[in-house]
């Protein structure tokens, strides 16, 4: 059952796009974001990401507000450290996503929205002409996995959460989309779509492009 999103959402404007189900490391030391994710982490409340298309993820003196995608996704933190005052390291995991209703600047320089949830991906087979997106990113995990073990590393990080679901669409589109090298609008736009279906035939496309699969 999803995590219920709280009302306003606090809002965590970044240069990349989160999508569901995916893996998010941050290092946080701004004031506020280090206040935000301070009173998530102890109240156990999630948070929400949205893409930057104007400014940056450190404010700097002067600057104007900052504008983002109108759609984002609702992050939970699953680890959090905080080795030295100032520093925060988390690691979050996508959950679903969200269309900003409204959004309103706090006086600490802090986002907050008003959001409607957006219904996750339907659960769709990967087809046959599009299996062979499947198998190259199980051959990715595959060949990390051999590596930390092989590096005796097995704390180390793989780019992408478990559980694995290299048979539906929505899923292997994503991790794609989080590992392909592309520009944080186009993978806007592909986070944005309806059809997990359409959203895993582009990327095909784009692995084609990369020389990845085919």
């Amino acid at each position: 059952m999803p995590t219920p999103i709280p009302s306003p959402l606090p809002l965590f404007p970044l240069g990349s796009v989160l999508f569901p189900d995916g893996y998010l490391p941050l290092r946080i030391f701004e004031v506020r974001y280090l206040d935000l994710i301070g009173r998530c982490n102890k109240h156990g409340l999630p948070f929400g990401v949205v893409s930057l298309t104007q400014g940056a993820e450190v404010r700097v003196a002067g600057a104007g507000a900052e504008r983002f995608a109108a759609v984002g996704t609702v992050a939970t933190i699953r680890s959090f450290e905080a080795p030295q005052s100032g520093l925060m390291q988390i690691e979050c995991i996508g959950t679903q996503r969200f269309r900003v209703r409204s959004s309103e600047l706090q006086k600490h320089g802090l986002w907050t929205a008003e959001v409607d949830a957006i219904a996750a991906d339907v659960a769709v087979e990967v087809p046959a002409d599009l299996e062979h997106a499947a198998d190259a990113l199980r051959r990715l995990v595959d060949t990390l996995e051999e590596r930390r073990r092989m590096e005796h590393q097995e704390d180390l990080r793989l780019p992408m959460a478990e559980p694995y679901r290299f048979d539906d669409c929505g899923w292997v589109a994503n991790r794609w989309c989080e590992l392909l090298p592309m520009q944080a609008e186009l993978k806007q736009r592909l986070m944005e779509l309806d059809s997990p279906l359409m959203r895993l035939e582009l990327v095909s496309d784009l692995l084609a492009r990369n020389g990845i699969a085919r």
